[in-house]
């Protein structure tokens, strides 16, 4: 797909959210009122925008299910005050008494509701120096890749732990995305090893501008995320980058750049389909030959 629209500001908000909703939420609202201030028409908060909890049962406590929910009514009305696209990377939804969705949020300008992404890949790990993390124990994992229309061109949806699985992205950018964000609260320890290769290589990849908005600094809950927040074009050029404080980036996005990397190297039509087999096998087929 070719990009659609010209030339558009986007903005990423880089947090530090606590375990209280409301002081996030205001966080938030003064965050993207300051880049909607600054002429971005797209806005991307981090995931965790409206929690930073690890606890499960005090994530449940503090979870809304999507109807009456304060975080996504907050949000929807700042879209339509401000008349631009507004992405809540990831919030928790509740969908029972037991699970909660990381669900990522796009707001029209109108208000409404573009699209929804239930975070796919949990992230489920014991990291070096005693860290452990059980996203499954209180998330239930989403089942489909999501892309929206945005005036500029096609937007694929994906959260945090996504970004280490190439397979989402490359499908994301084969259905015809243009840009793909990224929201994160990415642990220091990772971030400082893998973050930016990771963004890069995704935006090159997939010859699509990469949104990547993140969580950085020591929370509430004692949790050190790695922040660095970076927009990344097609070619694989960091546009922006934050540091570890909040604050918020911006850049000039201009569509053309993915049919122009995309044409110079052409490598998502060049997809082959191939048999893995042990190197013996081979062997002995061209002894036989």
């Amino acid at each position: 797909m070719t990009a659609a629209g010209g030339v558009f500001r986007v903005a990423l908000v880089q947090m530090r959210s606590g375990r209280t909703v409301a002081p996030n939420l205001a966080a938030a609202e003064e965050a993207i009122r300051q880049a909607a201030e600054a002429g971005s028409q797209l806005v991307v908060t981090p995931e965790n925008t409206a929690l930073m909890e690890l606890e499960r049962e005090r994530v449940l406590a503090n979870t809304q299910s999507e109807d009456g929910n304060q975080a996504l009514e907050l949000f929807a009305g700042l879209a339509k005050e401000l008349a631009l696209w507004l992405h809540i990377g990831a919030t928790p939804v509740k969908l029972g008494d037991d699970k909660i969705a990381n669900r990522s949020l796009l707001f029209r300008p109108d208000g409404s509701i573009a699209a929804r992404y239930d975070k796919i890949h949990m992230f489920d790990v014991d990291l070096p120096g005693g860290e452990s993390y059980r996203e499954s124990k209180s998330c239930s994992a989403g089942r489909h890749a999501v892309l929206a229309d945005l005036p500029w061109g096609a937007y694929g949806l994906t959260i945090c732990y996504d970004l280490r699985f190439p397979a989402l992205y490359r499908s994301l950018a084969k259905a015809g995305a243009c840009f793909i964000a990224v929201p994160s609260a990415f642990t220091k320890q990772t971030g400082e090893a893998h973050w930016r290769v990771l963004l890069k290589s995704r935006a090159i990849e997939t010859g699509c501008f990469i949104f990547a908005p993140a969580q950085g600094g020591r929370h509430e809950v004692g949790r050190d995320t790695y922040g660095h927040s970076m927009i990344v074009s097609p070619w694989g050029e960091v546009l922006a980058e934050a540091g570890q404080a909040p604050g918020v980036i911006m850049a000039d996005i201009d569509p053309g750049q993915v049919g122009q990397a995309r044409g110079r190297v052409p490598s998502l039509s060049h997809d082959a389909e191939f048999d893995v087999v042990q190197g013996e096998d081979l062997e002995n087929e061209a002894a036989a030959k």
